[in-house]
């Protein structure tokens, strides 16, 4: 893991086109802002950890694809 202190208003380049800004330092907590192509999805560690168990569950779900109504002739 690399460690890097930044103030605010101070960059990280990752790659060339991935910025981001500390937008703001308040106590406790940092604000980020994060530039980045829209193809490149970016996702906080706890909404991604839910998208992975909700896409798991879904795989192990027990599919069965709805019955064909009857023919009418």
């Amino acid at each position: 893991m690399l460690t890097i202190s930044r103030r605010q208003g101070e960059r990280i380049l990752i790659g060339d086109d991935i910025v981001i800004e500390i937008v703001e330092v308040s106590g406790g907590a940092v604000r980020r802002g994060i530039t980045a192509p829209r193809e490149q999805r970016i996702y906080r560690e706890e909404l991604w950890e839910r998208v992975k168990q909700e896409n798991e569950a879904a795989a192990r779900a027990d599919f069965s694809p709805p019955a064909m109504p009857p023919d009418p002739a």
